[in-house]
């Protein structure tokens, strides 16, 4: 899990310095990259298998249902990265785990004990501090992006849930990347499509959609041989290293306030899956 942690953080910073070598690309064009790459390593190792329908398990709803949430939860992550830096939005997205175990006893019908509703209460506490210094100006759509961007992944972890252990990772994985390639392609039918122009641009992206593509083997595998509730704690990781990112390679500092917020967004973020006592969500 921190090498997944390690490369999650390696694509967040590809995607903000792509925003800032070629500010006249729409972010969704580095989404759709990403997962087109994904996808073509997926298809590419089932080919080698000799194995390509195992990708497409069992059909079930749910597979759909998470691809659909996850790929809107990438599109508003990569716009929110490029808006406000890899630090800031990639702690608002890991208020996915916190959206989890509010939504758990909803959509799961799973109890929650009073010290997970005070770790929720401490993250959203977070949260406010970090949407504090800006409620208003350019920032506050990057915020608001990244925070949508943590509900529809928990929305997409809930759907894993749903889906059960009938279908192996790689084909979760897979109707993920499906399902994003599809949609984004149907924005491109709307909108213009705004290609990569230099070869520095293409490289970040080739590296950035080869970082998440490592990222997802890394967790997947981390979950299969790791107690879950240490691997969910140890993907924190992943938001710390994007921040150092964005400090060192970028500049991007967040003051005092956003800085508080992120620290109990952290704690409160690693308590949770040991409150609970059981972490089945995986990305």
């Amino acid at each position: 899990m921190v090498a997944a942690s390690f490369f999650f953080s390696v694509m967040s910073a590809c995607v903000y310095a792509l925003g800032q070598c070629e500010p006249q690309m729409p972010a969704l064009v580095v989404s759709f990259f990403r997962v087109l790459i994904n996808m073509v390593l997926l298809v590419a190792a089932a080919c080698w298998r000799r194995d390509v329908m195992a990708l497409f398990g069992d059909f079930r709803m749910s597979l759909w249902a998470r691809g659909v949430f996850g790929t809107l939860a990438l599109m508003l992550s990569f716009s929110s990265i490029q808006l406000i830096g890899p630090g800031e939005s990639s702690f608002l997205g890991a208020t996915s785990g916190v959206f989890v175990a509010l939504l758990g006893p909803l959509v799961l019908e799973q109890r929650s004990s009073w010290l997970m509703w005070a770790a929720i209460l401490g993250a959203f506490s977070g949260v406010s501090l970090m949407f504090d210094p800006q409620w208003s100006g350019g920032e506050l759509w990057g915020r608001v992006m990244a925070l949508g961007g943590g509900l529809l992944s928990a929305m997409a972890y809930l759907m894993v849930a749903l889906a059960g252990r009938s279908n192996a990772p790689e084909t979760v994985i897979f109707y993920f990347c499906l399902v994003a390639v599809a949609i984004h392609l149907a924005y491109f039918a709307a909108y213009d499509f705004v290609p990569p122009v230099s070869v520095d641009a293409w490289l970040i992206m080739l590296f950035g959609g080869l970082s998440a593509s490592a990222a997802q083997h890394y967790m997947t595998r981390a979950y299969q041989l790791a107690p879950a509730a240490l691997v969910s704690a140890v993907g924190y990781l992943a938001p710390v290293l994007s921040l150092g990112w964005g400090v060192v390679l970028f500049s991007k500092i967040p003051d005092s306030k956003a800085l508080a917020g992120c620290l109990l967004v952290l704690t409160s973020g690693v308590l949770l899956p040991f409150l609970s006592g059981r972490n089945r969500y995986a990305k």
